[in-house]
């Protein structure tokens, strides 16, 4: 089965950045004829747990919009064994690092950040003797990272274009025990049918890691499309922080779903002010190849 998906993080409310993006990976997955599941990224249960009913709200929300999804949510807290088994296959390609971000930043073989704030990892821990991780293990407890040997992927973008950059030994599970990103969205989208990757372009730098680890784990690379975001009047990619931007705080405000659908259309180029916009409408305009590939200013209060 091919399909889409939308993954949202239950951490806290979905501002109109957030449903914005939901609209879009439903529209490409409606218009070629992929299934649309919802994944749940509730790994990092402290945060979770800190933001308890959230999940809920975000499920209503997208259903207040009207998005309708195929199956029931899929949610990684309940799928731990498959990432142990999914690291287990990897075999001796994974390795502890006992080092710290800090640690890391001030290697001296720290390699220089990226324009894209993207640091490879310097190899710090990569080839420790059994004896200097053991006494490493006395006093910390180790992340696990794959040997990457400098790898460099390509992928091709919907959105961006072709896109190509460096893999380093990344991340596969954090050193308090969480799995990583990385490594979760790339089992999840295997197991589940994923082929198609919509998402904000603040995750593209993240792309040729988890297209490469796809290959590494057998399985194909999804197409992908990075969608600009949404930022707000000084140009600082829209959160919490901004104020009324959550459905229920724009409907406090006077401005109801319906608003929120018509001007998701028009940052989109698919409707005109004043039109009655519905998910339905925009998949009958939607054209990938001519959507904005700027960040689109939602004015808090305007």
């Amino acid at each position: 089965m091919a399909a889409g998906r939308y993954a949202p993080s239950p951490t806290s409310d979905l501002h109109i950045g957030n449903l914005r993006t939901a609209v879009l990976a439903w529209l490409f997955a409606r218009s070629t004829g992929r299934a649309f599941l919802l994944r749940v990224e509730d790994l990092d249960t402290d945060r979770v747990r800190a933001a308890d009913g959230t999940e809920a709200r975000q499920l209503a929300d997208l259903a207040r919009l009207g998005l309708d999804f195929d199956g029931d949510p899929v949610r990684q807290s309940q799928r731990l064994d498959k990432y142990a088994a999914a690291v287990a296959s990897l075999d001796d390609r994974v390795y502890e690092c006992f080092c710290t971000r800090r640690e890391i930043a001030e290697a001296a073989s720290a390699p220089h950040e990226t324009r894209d704030g993207f640091r490879p990892y310097p190899g710090t821990c990569r080839d420790l003797t059994e004896a200097e991780r053991t006494e490493r293990r006395r006093t910390r407890r180790g992340a696990l990272r794959i040997r990457a040997d400098e790898a460099w992927m390509t992928i091709t973008d919907d959105i961006a274009g072709r896109i190509s950059g460096p893999v380093d030994d990344f991340v596969l599970r954090r050193g308090d025990g969480v799995w990583a990103y990385n490594l979760a969205v790339v089992v999840d989208d295997l197991a589940m049918g994923v082929d198609q990757v919509v998402r904000g372009d603040d995750l593209l730098s993240s792309a040729p890691r988890q297209a490469w680890l796809a290959q590494q784990l057998g399985g194909t690379v999804p197409a992908y499309a990075h969608v600009p975001l949404v930022v707000n009047a000084d140009g600082v990619r829209l959160a919490k922080r901004d104020g009324a931007i959550s459905l229920t705080e724009l409907a406090a405000s006077g401005r109801d779903v319906a608003w929120v659908l018509r001007w998701i259309g028009e940052s989109l180029g698919l409707s005109a002010g004043g039109e009655q916009v519905t998910p339905e409408l925009l998949l009958e305009r939607f054209d990938p190849a001519a959507l904005p590939r700027e960040p689109s200013v939602f004015r808090v209060g305007s």
